[in-house]
């Protein structure tokens, strides 16, 4: 199987679990991802978030599926439990279909790291 081939497998795999976990069935968009990305990373389920601070989980999920990319790293964790992170690389210059395969991509590795997916 090709590598986009599988990448798209295991994406519809994502969507379709998480969709069905958190939207009732809905789909799920790679926003929402990202943001339930940062309330796991973040650690604080049960809350919640005024716009601005989901804007800040957003960012949180960014840079946590981008580390094992070299773009990131993990600084320190405040003491509200709020991570921040370093870049450590520029991001090189992507056209919008790239950015959405390369965020695809991370998404699908945080999701098989977890073993949420498999």
């Amino acid at each position: 199987m090709s590598r986009d081939q599988q990448l798209k497998e295991r994406w519809e795999m994502v969507v379709q679990k998480l969709s069905s976990q958190f939207a009732d069935g809905d789909l799920l968009d790679i926003d929402a991802i990202i943001y339930l990305i940062g309330v796991q990373e973040l650690g604080q389920l049960h809350r919640s978030f005024k716009k601005d601070q989901k804007l800040d989980l957003m960012h949180i999920a960014i840079c946590k599926l981008l580390t094992p990319y070299g773009y990131y790293e993990l600084d320190f964790v405040d003491d509200d439990g709020w991570p921040h992170y370093r870049a450590k690389a520029e991001l090189p210059f992507l056209k919008a279909g790239e950015q959405s395969v390369l965020m695809k991509e991370a998404i699908v590795n945080y999701f098989l790291e977890t073993e949420f997916i498999d």
